[in-house]
């Protein structure tokens, strides 16, 4: 499978297996074994294992979506700065959508899933491998819905961009489109355009400044409003007139 693209790095090398269970486990075996270099995609048409954030379950039919990872570097970050990667990889995701439903409300759900509407059209699932005080090694896994019509599991508001559109799309073209729109976002990120980044990644959240139901690990179930996402990546929620801040799993949608 070869890629068609512009980019630098990303998806220059492309591994790609017809079958795998998971694409970032893959990757990140390959890295414990020879260190492919900077950029490399690994791809499948059917996965058979897809993981979404803490073990849930990502369903994808077989030839219908995006599931592939990307292999990065990023030594240049801390641990403390890792959310960026979230922050990249969102907004490349988001772009590639947007760019198909222009007339569609297309958000970034925090952590990093993407919606249409209220409806989630992908996930990223990211794996860093920490040493020290820095990143040694990421894996970026990006599954987007392409042409499955139907879905089976019990994930509560799937969609994908044929449901969105009425059309059918080359999946290999959208892969190349998003290899560019990732390398794009992670170089500015070496360039240290932080608040360029931060501020599309603030002004596209999903229910930005919208009085939602929120519930907690506790099941304390509470109206807020989401103000943004600090620099470590906690959900910062206004409630009752004062900031509360969520890390990944403390609170979600009711």
């Amino acid at each position: 499978m070869t890629y068609i693209n512009n980019t630098l790095f990303i998806g220059k090398v492309v591994i790609h297996l017809p079958r795998l269970d998971s694409t970032n486990k893959y990757a990140i075996d390959i890295i414990s074994k020879n260190k492919p270099s900077e950029g490399t995609v690994i791809s499948t048409d059917n996965q058979q294992e897809g993981r979404g954030q803490i073990g849930s379950v990502w369903e994808s039919q077989a030839y219908k979506n995006i599931t592939l990872s990307v292999i990065l570097y990023p030594k240049f970050l801390s641990v403390r700065e890792q959310f960026a990667l979230n922050r990249i990889s969102s907004i490349a995701v988001f772009r590639l959508i947007k760019s198909y439903l222009p007339k569609k409300e297309v958000k970034i759900k925090w952590p990093n899933d993407i919606y249409v509407g209220h409806r989630k059209i992908a996930g990223i699932l990211i794996q860093n491998a920490l040493h020290g005080q820095g990143i040694q090694s990421s894996v970026i896994g990006l599954g987007i819905n392409v042409n499955q019509k139907r879905f089976y599991s019990n994930a509560p508001n799937p969609t994908s961009l044929q449901l969105e559109s009425g059309e059918e799309f080359n999946i290999k073209q959208l892969s190349a489109e998003l290899c560019e729109y990732l390398e794009e976002a992670y170089l500015k990120l070496k360039q240290q355009q932080y608040a360029e980044l931060d501020q599309f990644y603030q002004y596209h959240l999903y229910q930005r400044n919208v009085s939602c139901k929120f519930v907690t690990k506790g099941n304390e179930i509470f109206e807020g409003k989401i103000k943004g996402v600090d620099a470590t990546g906690r959900l910062c929620v206004k409630k009752a007139g004062e900031l509360v801040y969520f890390s990944f799993k403390e609170v979600s949608f009711v």
